[in-house]
């Protein structure tokens, strides 16, 4: 059936007749799967061979670059390829992600410098922009709300997953095979997944007009670029007052003022700020972000306390973080089934992040004593809230909103969430270097400053930073620098180690303290999120993957209509409400 020309909330989906048989439903949700594990181990593979690279391609002062090239490209493509799907359906779009990635991996390990590195990185984050939430609306297009809570899960496991075999799979490849493979090895896994999408995935079985926003996806990439690379570098690359930094922002800012205002009159806007109107959409997006923060501020300085103030050697991240991720696995697999058996998510989500803040504040009373059980056990509570929470706002939105917008609102919850994870890590990135410093200037003996004075220009460097506690070629030669200063030089590299220690436990110890916090704010965003019961099967699943419009509008489509705004939350509800209104 053809719609009418202009109005997309009109066009129809194939007749439900054709339903997605077993056995292809399970090539789907296997090309589906496969799509979420090629992007997810290239994520943590990568990592692993850095080293290698760098002393190859020779470009230490770009290191930073071939992560943020990816993750630029990757996140501000997300709601672009969401609004798109929507449109014209998830199957070309899937695949064009996956070629593409491939395309940037066959690349990047072709790559004989630096720089054509970082481009081809970015070529790659093109293609993981589309693949991550695609996979989630995928997901979508085959289940109802109330199914879709187990196979989330499923995804966020595999995820998961390869949080803890990437690191150890990128680097036996990288000592056997050579760094170059750990972006070959997508090859063969790419070419599966792409083979079975290409033959499971729906197509588009219709054509109607649409008016695609290529204003908005302009504005959109000219306003998240400049914020995103500044809280990249603020802190590391420049200080936070600096031009760069605040110019970058300004120019963020009024980029996103033009956006808001270019989108408010788009007919169809990339992304839609109407969508803000609806309490379950704001709700979603605040926990959303505010569980990014938490996360990845863990996953990034759990690491270092394990190695710097433990005293662990982990030869790679993943052997670190085995315990939270297994939590992780277990918590999104468990949470999905309840949804899934209830109907029910607010009460979840709000005992989700009760766990993630205890876990994030048992993380924050560690100090230098801590052992490495007392940390597994405490990540392991931090993984068991935080897991559920990575699926359940996705199905939230999903749930409150018309199929016909499942690509939009998945896509911009993937985006808000990385944006939280940018600004979550430079935030507490320059918490914990600011703690650190100021805990070596309280605490240095004073024996210790005196005798910096002596100690070679090499050594100095060092005494600044936790480099010490984390190399032992750098321990090794401040050892050697202190015993030069005579018999006093033992006692006083002791006493400097102890200091150094007890810094960097505080200071990684206070981000664990914020990352509290923001499960504490998202307990209470969450509080305000309304629940509708997630929707059940209503009939077989159309075969082009887009089901067909519910009967009665959606509750964000009745906010975009003007049904509701962020301040209808305070309007009084229930028995307080006018009697004489006749309940529907």
């Amino acid at each position: 059936m053809i719609a009418q020309r202009g109005n997309p909330d009109l066009d129809t989906a194939q007749s439900p007749g054709e339903s997605v048989t077993r056995a292809r439903l399970a090539m789907i949700l296997a090309s589906v799967m496969l799509g979420m594990l090629l992007a997810a181990l290239d994520q943590t593979i990568v990592g692993t061979a850095m080293p290698r690279v760098i002393a190859e391609l020779q470009g230490l002062e770009h290191y930073t670059w071939v992560f943020t090239a990816y993750m630029l490209a990757a996140t501000v493509s997300v709601p672009i390829y969401g609004k798109l799907s929507d449109i014209f359906g998830r199957r070309p779009f899937f695949l064009i992600g996956m070629a593409v990635f491939l395309l940037g991996s066959g690349l990047s390990g072709l790559s004989q410098d630096m720089t054509q590195l970082i481009v081809f990185r970015a070529v790659q984050g093109l293609g993981a922009g589309a693949m991550m939430p695609l996979a989630q609306a995928i997901i979508g297009d085959l289940f109802p709300p109330a199914e879709r809570g187990k196979w989330q899960g499923l995804l966020m496991g595999v995820f998961g997953l390869a949080s803890i075999v990437g690191p150890i799979t990128g680097g036996w490849i990288t000592d056997n095979w050579g760094w170059r493979w750990t972006f070959y090895v997508n090859m063969p896994v790419g070419a599966l997944a792409l083979l079975t999408a290409s033959l499971a995935l729906p197509g588009q079985s219709r054509r109607s007009h649409h008016r695609i926003d290529y204003r908005g996806a302009a504005v959109l990439i000219a306003a998240a670029v400049p914020m995103l690379l500044a809280f990249s570098w603020a802190g590391t690359e420049y200080p936070w007052e600096s031009v760069q930094i605040i110019g970058l922002l300004a120019f963020s800012a009024l980029m996103w003022i033009t956006l808001f205002l270019a989108e408010t009159r788009a007919p169809e806007p990339m992304i839609n700020p109407a969508l803000f109107r609806s309490r379950i959409f704001t709700m979603s997006v605040i926990a959303t972000f505010l569980t990014s923060v938490g996360m990845f501020g863990t996953i990034l300085f759990l690491p270092l306390f394990l190695q710097g103030v433990v005293g662990e050697s982990a030869t790679n991240s993943g052997a670190v973080l085995t315990p939270m991720m297994l939590a992780f696995i277990a918590s999104a697999a468990v949470g999905g089934q309840i949804m899934s058996r209830t109907g029910r998510y607010k009460g979840l989500a709000l005992g989700s992040f009760a766990v993630g803040a205890v876990g994030m504040y048992l993380l924050s009373r560690m100090d230098a004593s801590a052992t490495q059980a007392l940390v597994a056990q405490n990540m392991v509570i931090t993984g068991l809230g935080i897991g559920v929470m990575m699926t359940l706002f996705t199905i939230v939105v999903q749930n409150a909103v018309s199929p016909r917008m499942l690509g939009e609102v998945t896509g911009n919850l993937q985006f808000f969430r990385a944006i939280g994870g940018t600004i979550g890590v430079a935030i507490l990135g320059t918490v914990m270097t600011n703690r650190f410093q100021d805990e070596l200037a309280a605490n240095m003996p004073p024996a210790v400053a005196t005798a910096s004075g002596g100690l070679p220009a090499g050594a100095l460097g060092v005494l600044g930073n936790p480099q010490a506690l984390l190399s032992p070629e750098a321990t090794a030669v401040l050892q050697q620098s202190f015993l030069s200063l005579g018999p006093q030089g033992a006692t006083l590299f002791d006493q400097f180690l102890t200091v150094l220690q007890a810094g960097l436990a505080s200071a990684i110890t206070d981000v664990f303290g914020v990352g509290a916090g923001a499960m504490i704010l998202g307990l209470l965003a969450t509080v305000f999120l309304p629940e509708i019961p997630l929707r059940g099967r209503r009939g077989p699943v159309p075969v082009d993957g887009r089901a067909p419009l519910p009967q009665r509008e959606s509750k964000i489509q009745q906010a975009a209509q003007g049904g509701g705004t962020l301040l209808s939350m305070f309007r009084p509800r229930g028995r307080f409400r006018s009697r004489q209104k006749a309940r529907p």
